[in-house]
């Protein structure tokens, strides 16, 4: 029998349409599957069981009728613990926040799933404003890596990440600060995508401002852009968003890669000291997108390592974000985060502006190096998940999470489209991820070269198992 929680979106809305399953049965197995794991990985702040089955059995009224009422009509779905969910306490991670309501408004993201029949399951867990690249919080505690629990999730949408790994719904909204969608999707061998900053709207405003992405997690690239199809439309709330897309992602699929320029940048250039077995699983990788016809150059973009810049504009995001607590509250913060607010609070307006100035600086860096590449392609992390529970790995030297994640991170500044894709294992069995990044606006490009990488790793296991 075909086990419901190892479907993607697409081939659940299929099932629907021919017959062959309902949106009752795959949220019952979505929901079975979340209380089996929630023990051990501890990916979910919260579910939500009897609605998520009331919903369920309208989106199958509605399929029995003919009468979808959506893209996603009945498609289990999560949402990180930092997006505004209707009737849903949203904590972000955090004992200052109340859980009293009213919770009487939805996200932009949340809001348009509930428009295309999306089925919440529940909320996932997030480090405590989503300040750092782990998944641990006061409110919630640890969350563990599907692959091997005495590891990290990494985060900060860990709990998202986590729950798609082990079936726990096909899709999940998480948020991606300075990596936060692409570090634990590399982390538990799934699909992430940070879309053009402002291609999906965002509300309430970020205190972390124009670093804050709001992006698709996935199995796969067509089911991630089958939800940016969804949920990456204006909203007259968020005065930053983009327009309606030019097109179809979904129906931007299929263009391949033939022909496309790509720059593989292994250490950005010797900045980056890379694990050796993530850079053989993505050299291999990146040699599978020559062979499928693309024009690849080993070729590094011209940026020396933007961590300070990141920095002020991160730390004072985080004093921001708790400015209103009061000293009894503050006590209730993550120690980390209580350090981080303390930088933050120190910046000046000047010392902000420089920031920005270094952010525009490598926005024109990047906006010149896509006049001859089409993709950057990176290592997404020079690591694989680290022991749980702790922000750095020990004995690295880090002091924050931005020292192990040097590739995620100058992307938010310069806000571009930028995927994590599975690109093979360590000697560990942990996930290794290949990060493709392309300019501003042209996610289609992200996506569909990630589907290409998909088709070829499916042509490859289909031919060993013909073997």
């Amino acid at each position: 029998m075909t086990d419901l929680t190892e479907l993607t979106a697409v081939q659940l809305v299929d099932g629907y349409r021919k017959g062959a399953f309902s949106p009752v049965e795959a949220t019952r197995a979505v929901l079975e599957r979340a209380e089996r794991i929630q023990p051990e990985v501890n990916a979910f702040v919260r579910l939500t069981g009897e609605e998520a089955l009331d919903q369920a059995r309208r989106a199958e009224e509605r399929w029995r009728r003919g009468e979808p009422c959506g893209r996603l009509d009945g498609v289990p779905v999560t949402v990180k613990d930092i997006l505004l969910t209707r009737g849903q306490p949203t904590l972000r991670g955090s004992r200052a926040v109340s859980p009293d309501g009213p919770w009487d408004e939805d996200a932009p993201s949340v809001a348009r799933l509930r428009e295309h029949g999306a089925v919440f399951v529940g909320k996932t867990t997030t480090p405590e404003y989503g300040w750092k690249g782990v998944t641990d919080s006061p409110l919630s505690g640890v969350t563990r890596n599907p692959h091997d629990p005495s590891r990290t999730a990494g985060g900060s949408s860990g709990g998202a990440a986590a729950a798609v790994a082990l079936g726990a719904g096909p899709l999940a909204l998480g948020t991606d600060g300075g990596g936060s969608v692409r570090i634990p999707a590399s982390f538990c061998g799934i699909f992430g995508l940070k879309p053009t900053y402002g291609r999906v709207p965002l509300y309430p405003a970020s205190a972390f401002g124009t670093l804050a992405h709001v992006g698709p997690m996935t199995r796969d690239a067509a089911d991630a852009a089958l939800m940016l199809d969804v949920v990456g439309t204006p909203d007259a709330r968020d005065w930053s968003a983009l327009g309606p897309a030019s097109g179809s992602y979904t129906e931007a699929l299929s263009g391949g890669v033939r022909g496309l320029r790509v720059a593989y940048s292994p250490t950005l250039g010797g900045q980056v000291a890379v694990r050796p077995a993530v850079a053989g699983a993505v050299r291999r990788a990146v040699e599978r997108l020559a062979e499928l016809g693309a024009y690849v150059t080993e070729a590094d973009p011209d940026f020396t390592d933007p961590v300070d810049a990141f920095h002020t504009l991160w730390f004072s995001g985080a004093a921001r974000v708790v400015q209103h607590l009061r000293a009894g509250q503050r006590e209730l913060l993550d120690p980390g985060l209580r350090e981080i607010v303390g930088a933050g609070a120190r910046y000046s307006a000047l010392d902000y502006l420089a920031a920005v100035d270094v952010r525009m600086e490598l926005g024109r860096r990047m906006g010149v190096f896509h006049g001859s590449y089409d993709l950057l392609v990176t290592p997404t992390l020079p690591v694989t998940a680290f022991e749980a529970g702790v922000e750095v790995p020990k004995g690295s030297g880090y002091r924050r999470w931005t020292g192990w994640t040097p590739f995620t991170y100058p992307f938010n500044l310069t806000q571009q489209p930028a995927a994590t894709v599975p690109v093979g294992t360590d000697g560990d069995g942990l996930p290794v991820g290949l990060q493709i990044v392309a300019a501003r606006h042209r996610d289609d490009l992200v996506l569909r070269t990630a589907h290409a990488l998909y088709g070829a790793e499916t042509a490859l296991v289909t031919a060993r198992s013909a073997g």
